[in-house]
């Protein structure tokens, strides 16, 4: 029996109508178009999304894990308020108050007289270049005051 068209088809058909037991090639096309079309818009979304991170981490502001934890309730709470929250503190400067505040303490201290507490490094580097100083001249190891009158 020959193969032939059916008597009711027209007689010119369209080129994305295949024969049977062919590869349809438009619907190859359309799904290899529609599988890049949701990568690039999904990429496209996740840059978006993770612009005020991006901002915050190359103006290296103090408030980045902030901005980061905003963006990451965003993605997963789908509320867009934090996105929002989390892109004006990645464009506010906050300034850094420990430096200052840090170098007010130290002068009030001179002011008044007090020593400022030494770390724990500093104590050992103080204890063992006593003990150098003092086996070199033959005297003990100086011995730190008490702060009782």
């Amino acid at each position: 029996m020959a193969a032939g068209l059916h008597p009711l088809a027209p007689h010119h058909l369209p080129g994305f109508i295949t024969a049977p037991g062919e590869t349809d090639t438009l619907l190859v096309v359309t799904g290899i178009i529609l599988l890049a079309a949701v990568l690039g818009v999904g990429l496209i979304f996740l840059r978006l999304h993770t612009l005020p991170e991006r901002m915050a981490h190359k103006s290296q502001k103090l408030q980045f894990e902030i901005v980061a934890v905003l963006g990451l309730l965003a993605l997963f709470t789908h509320v867009h308020l934090f996105w929002v929250a989390g892109l004006l503190l990645a464009l506010i400067d906050i300034p850094d108050f420990s430096g200052q505040f840090g170098r007010m303490a130290h002068a009030l201290e001179r002011i008044a007289g007090v020593k400022p507490p030494a770390d724990e490094t500093e104590i050992g580097e103080a204890q063992s270049a006593d003990a150098a100083h003092g086996a070199s001249e033959g005297h003990a190891p100086a011995r730190k005051e008490s702060g009782h009158a």
